[in-house]
């Protein structure tokens, strides 16, 4: 599987050329959506029969979801925070 729409390039440019970047951005935002739409087949199943909310997200991968809020620039970094997010992930714990 690879990255065709949205470009990669465009994606790497929106997240300062860090292929580790894109992957943490897009993952953690994919993981809130699939979270999102179980909440909501959760609450729609408790009141009804038929799903239909799941019916309509079902046919959108959540990970191109997020790569597509990447590109649009409607989903984005503080660059300050995930600096220090990742300040201490190479240190050596003995």
């Amino acid at each position: 599987m690879s990255v065709i729409k949205p470009e990669i390039d465009t994606l790497l440019d929106q997240t300062e050329q860090n292929p580790f970047l894109l992957c943490s951005i897009a993952s953690k935002r994919a993981c809130d959506i699939n979270n999102m739409v179980r909440g909501q087949h959760l609450r729609v199943t408790a009141i009804q029969d038929f799903d239909d909310i799941t019916t309509v997200a079902s046919g959108k991968d959540p990970v191109s979801i997020a790569m597509q809020e990447i590109e649009d620039g409607t989903l984005s970094f503080v660059k300050e925070d995930f600096d220090e997010d990742i300040k201490g992930a190479n240190t050596i714990v003995l």
